[in-house]
């Protein structure tokens, strides 16, 4: 039976689900959880930004748009699950590891087998690369470079770049200017504006500090287990300010953006933010608690930076869609 209502759930969170709650599961619910689609919400946005920019300047293709959609999501899915097979494989995820406590990791326990695992991977990954073959053939040999360059990332990311302290540098070069510069790239049928690498980049802080807060929050399991990640190689402290500061930078480059003229005014939109922001910001000034603290929701709990975030980007990144919808809708007005 297909349940609608857990696939709105593992869209929202990673949920923790039994065995028995598995086998119950619809094909796709258990694609969601095994996905952990809950961070799909930040590539739709990339991609969001991207073809909302070539709409604002007149280049504009629905369907590469859509394409574009469909093979960043399935693209992002790939990742995560080869993520989940790599550290198997490799034993990182035994014993309790962090990733193993916030929510199910299919193989570790029990759920999926490394066959089923290379199953889900290999129909998401084709998927997303018959959206890049369609988009190469529509726009060139420019896009066949984007394509080979998230392949790479892709396949590469879990190892060995996240092992040596690449992934997060990786992390706001693919949100940034693959993803929101490709999308545009493709949709706008080829055109390119250097302003939209810098608009990229205002948004791709926070995907990168989101994977920040998740190294910095498993910092002490991952130098265990060997897993040089940036937090663990700079330490806790400069990891949590570095979050701290991708934040602010995120509300500072796009002020500055509209004050260059790259971005509309409406984009000031994304001082509604400024609230969440002061919220957040008080928790990477100070030691990362060892224990859930009272008022922390227990479902979220072993990850804590990562949850704060991936909540202040979520406003963010939705005050700025709706930042480029009002300023597009002016524009055309």
């Amino acid at each position: 039976m297909i349940n609608y209502r857990m696939w709105s759930r593992a869209l929202r969170v990673i949920p923790r689900v039994s065995k028995d709650e598995w086998d119950r599961l619809d094909l796709v619910s258990r694609w969601l959880i095994a996905t952990r689609a809950a961070v799909f919400v930040m590539t739709a946005v990339a991609a969001g930004i991207g073809g909302l920019l070539a709409l604002r300047d007149g280049l504009f293709s629905g369907p590469r748009l859509l394409a574009c959609l469909i093979g960043l999501v399935f693209a992002h899915a790939t990742n995560n699950l080869l993520n989940d097979l790599t550290d198997h494989l490799k034993g990182v995820d035994k014993d309790n590891y962090f990733r193993a406590q916030y929510g199910p990791q299919p193989l570790e326990h029990g759920l999926l087998s490394i066959r089923q695992v290379l199953t889900y991977a290999g129909v998401s990954g084709a998927i997303a690369l018959a959206s890049g073959i369609y988009l190469v053939l529509a726009t060139g040999a420019v896009t066949l470079a984007l394509l080979a360059a998230g392949i790479f990332f892709v396949l590469f990311y879990t190892w060995p770049l996240k092992y040596i302290g690449l992934g997060e540098p990786a992390v706001l070069l693919v949100w940034g200017p693959l993803m929101i510069g490709g999308t545009y790239f493709v949709v706008s049928g080829g055109h390119y504006d250097p302003q939209v690498t810098w608009i990229s980049l205002a948004y791709a802080f926070g995907p990168t500090a989101v994977l920040f807060g998740k190294h910095t929050d498993k910092l002490e399991a991952d130098r265990a287990k060997r897993i040089r990640t940036l937090p663990v190689l700079i330490g806790e402290p400069a990891a949590r300010m570095c979050v701290a500061g991708m934040l602010i930078a995120q509300l500072l480059l796009t002020l500055g953006l509209v004050a260059s003229g790259a971005l509309g005014w409406p984009l000031l939109v994304v001082l509604f933010s400024v609230p969440t922001l002061l919220a957040t910001l008080p928790v990477f000034m100070r030691p990362r608690p060892k224990t859930r603290p009272e008022q922390f929701p227990a479902h979220i709990w072993p990850t804590y930076l990562v949850a704060y975030a991936f909540r202040f980007n979520r406003v963010f990144g939705l005050l700025f869609i709706l930042g480029l919808i009002a300023d597009l809708l002016l524009h055309r007005s």
